[in-house]
C-alpha cells in the first residue's frame, strides 16, 4: 500500500531547492495536519475532490510519505501528475470520478456457484505462503532498483509457468519508461465478450528506508501478500481450465509506493483506447488480520458503490467470513488510478484502516511479523476467484 515513513519536518537543503519537482494531488486531510512542516515556500493550489494540488520536488515527495507514515500513521494519500494541468483536471474531473463510484457497470447477480464452489475449496494457504516468502527474499522491490526489476520478472515467470498449457492466455512485462521495473500484465481472453475486460490487480513493488532503495524491503503484507494472492487465483483457474467469456485480467503495477505511478500508467492508456473495464479489483494488503470482528473490510470511498455490494454478497456466499466498510482518503491505492479513469474499482483490505499493520515500509514487514502463515490471505483468494469467475462468466 503506498504508505510512507515519516521522519522530520520538511526542510529543504540546497540540493533540494535544485531538484526538479513533481505535481501531486494530495489529500486534504493530510496537509492539514502537515501544513505547518512543510517548507514555506511550498504553494498549496487548486482544491476539489477531497485533494489539493501540490508542486514538490523528489526529496520533498519522499519526505512527504515518511511523514504520512511515522506522524499520521496511515497509508497513502497522494498521486503524482506529469504537469499542473493533469493534477487540476484530476480534481475537476467530477463527471468521471462520479460515474466511476455511482454507475451500474455489469449484471452482478450471483449464478456461477457450481463452478465458484469447487475453486473456492482448491485454496491452498500453502501455496499463497510460499509466493510470498519467496517474494519476500528479494531485497527490495523498490522501482528503481535492479532487485525490482528482477522481482518482477520473476513474477512475470511464474504466472506463464502456470499457464504454460493455454494458448488463449497470455502474460507479458509492461514497460514503462520513466523508471526500470516493469508493471505485469497476463490476459486470459474471453470466449464470447473479449473485448469486456475484469482485472484484478496489486502493487508488484516494496519500500522501506528513507528514500526507499537502500535498505532491505521484504514487504511480505505490503504487498507480496496481495501478488500471492493473485497469483493463487490464477493457479486455481489454470488448474480446472476456466475459460471465461469476458477477459480477463490480472496486473502487478509497478511504483505504486512513490504516487499510484505504474496504475496511473496503465489505466490512463485504457481510457485513452477506450477499453471497456467492467470490474476492478485492487488487492493490496491481504496478510495481516488487524480487526477483531471483521475479516475482510471493503473501502468505500473512491471506490464503485455498486460493485462493492456485489463484493459484498459474494463474500456471504462464498467465503463465509464478517466483513464490513472502512475508508482509506484519496489515493492510498493503485484502485485510485482506475477510478479516476472512469472506471469501476474496488479493494478489499485485510483490516479497517486504523488497524493496519504497523511494520510494513520496514525490514520488519515479514511473514513472521504478520503471524508467520497465510491463512488471512486465503480468503482473499476465495474472493477474488468467485470476483472473477462471477464476473468474467
Amino acid at each position: 500500500m503506498k504508505k510512507v515513513f515519516g521522519i522530520i519536518a520538511l526542510t529543504l537543503s540546497a540540493a533540494t531547492m535544485a531538484a526538479p519537482s513533481q505535481w501531486l494531488t494530495v489529500d486534504n486531510e493530510i496537509l492539514s495536519k502537515i501544513r505547518p512542516k512543510l517548507n514555506k515556500s511550498v504553494h498549496i493550489g487548486f482544491s476539489a475532490q477531497g485533494a489539493s494540488v501540490v508542486n514538490l520536488t523528489t526529496p520533498e515527495i519522499e519526505q512527504l510519505s515518511h511523514m504520512i507514515h511515522d506522524e499520521l500513521h496511515r497509508c497513502g494519500g497522494f498521486i503524482q501528475h506529469d504537469t499542473e494541468e493533469e493534477a487540476i483536471n484530476a480534481l475537476t474531473s467530477q463527471g468521471e470520478m462520479y460515474f466511476a463510484k455511482r454507475a451500474i457497470f455489469s449484471d452482478y447477480s450471483l449464478d456461477q456457484g457450481h463452478l465458484v464452489r469447487p475453486m473456492v475449496s482448491q485454496v491452498k494457504e500453502q501455496s499463497i505462503r510460499d509466493m510470498i516468502i519467496k517474494l519476500s527474499d528479494f531485497k527490495t522491490r523498490y522501482y528503481k532498483s535492479e532487485t525490482g526489476v528482477e522481482s518482477s520478472e520473476f513474477i512475470r515467470n511464474s504466472w506463464a509457468a502456470l499457464a504454460k498449457n493455454r494458448n488463449d492466455v497470455k502474460v507479458e512485462l509492461y514497460k514503462h519508461d520513466r523508471w526500470p521495473q516493469a508493471s505485469i500484465i497476463m490476459t486470459i481472453e474471453g470466449s464470447e465478450n473479449p473485448e469486456e475486460i475484469v482485472i484484478v490487480g496489486g502493487h508488484a513493488d516494496s519500500i522501506a528506508g528513507f528514500f526507499g532503495g537502500g535498505g532491505k524491503s521484504p514487504g511480505a503484507d505490503d504487498n507480496a501478500s496481495g501478488i500471492s494472492t493473485i497469483t493463487e487465483v490464477i493457479r486455481i483457474l489454470m488448474a480446472n481450465n476456466f475459460k471465461p467469456k469476458r477477459t480477463i485480467q490480472f496486473m502487478g503495477y509497478a511504483a505504486e509506493e512513490v504516487g499510484l505511478l505504474g496504475s496511473k500508467e496503465i489505466a490512463s492508456v485504457y481510457k485513452q483506447n477506450s477499453r471497456k473495464v467492467v470490474g476492478v479489483m485492487q488487492l493490496d494488503m491481504t496478510l495481516f488480520k488487524g480487526t477483531i470482528d471483521k475479516d475482510i473490510v471493503l473501502m468505500a470511498d473512491y471506490t464503485n458503490a455498486a460493485q462493492n455490494e456485489f463484493l459484498g454478497r459474494i463474500v456471504d456466499e462464498y467465503v463465509k467470513v464478517p466483513w464490513g466498510y472502512s475508508r482509506c482518503g484519496y489515493g492510498c491505492s493503485d484502485h485510485a488510478s482506475w477510478t479516476a479513469n472512469g472506471f469501476p474499482a474496488s479493494m478489499p483490505f485485510e483490516s479497517a484502516m486504523n488497524d493496519g499493520n504497523k511494520n510494513i515500509h520496514t525490514a520488519k514487514d515479514t511473514l513472521e511479523s504478520a503471524g508467520g502463515d497465510a491463512k488471512h490471505a486465503a480468503k482473499f483468494a476465495k474472493l477474488a476467484t468467485a470476483f472473477v469467475v462471477e464476473l468474467a462468466n
